[in-house]
């Protein structure tokens, strides 16, 4: 996945016919969703030049999360394909009455829906890879961007570096190859990539594993 594609999505300001409805096709689906949360938030600030917050960023973006992670085990393919899609998909969905889709978008993808309080997996590997590999989905994304966050960034890097030491323990004690702990780790991320909100996650992850 590559930075510019979410800069592209964000930017969409277009305006065109929309297309009733949330598509039938998944990939298509969650991409139109990652492209009304794009206008949504753009509408909330009040301008199309306005800097999103990193909420809002992970809001678009976890969609593809979702998308990836609906098999169970994490799809990176599919949720490249989602974020593809995105700019693919502005013109059509960005139209007069493009806010219909919110409350749809909302009931086909809960867990994008705002949370009380996160609660991370209790089991140590789950609850570790899906922390790491979140952060690095969430920060690969947003690199190019850093400097609107650079505190959030931060303490995700930090948590990044703290956890390969204690995922790589985890990993050494359950005696996984490396076959069994990329697909430990694959599960592991399709479970915290529903848990809620993105952001929200990633910083009780902080709370748990940060330095």
């Amino acid at each position: 996945m590559r930075a510019a594609w979410i800069m592209l999505v964000l930017a969409l300001a277009a305006c065109g016919k929309k297309e009733a409805g949330l598509p039938d096709d998944p990939i298509r689906r969650a991409a139109t969703c990652g492209v009304v949360a794009a206008a949504d938030a753009r509408r909330s600030l009040g301008s199309v030049d306005a800097k999103l917050t990193i909420e809002q960023q992970g809001h678009i973006l976890h969609y593809a999360l979702i998308e990836g992670a609906a098999g169970g085990s994490f799809d990176r393919t599919r949720s490249a394909a989602v974020v593809n899609a995105m700019p693919q998909l502005g013109d059509k969905v960005t139209g007069d009455d493009w806010q219909s889709l919110i409350g749809e978008c909302a009931n086909a993808y809960p867990a994008t829906k705002p949370v009380e309080r996160v609660t991370l997996p209790s089991d140590a590997l789950t609850a570790q890879a899906g922390c790491h590999d979140l952060s690095d989905f969430i920060t690969t994304a947003l690199r190019s961007q850093e400097n609107n966050f650079i505190d959030r960034i931060r303490a995700y890097d930090a948590m990044e570096r703290t956890l390969d030491n204690k995922m790589g323990a985890t990993l050494k004690a359950r005696g996984l190859n490396q076959a069994r702990a990329n697909e430990a780790r694959a599960k592991a991320l399709a479970k915290v990539a529903t848990l809620g909100p993105p952001i929200a996650v990633l910083d009780q992850c902080v709370k748990k594993f940060g330095s």
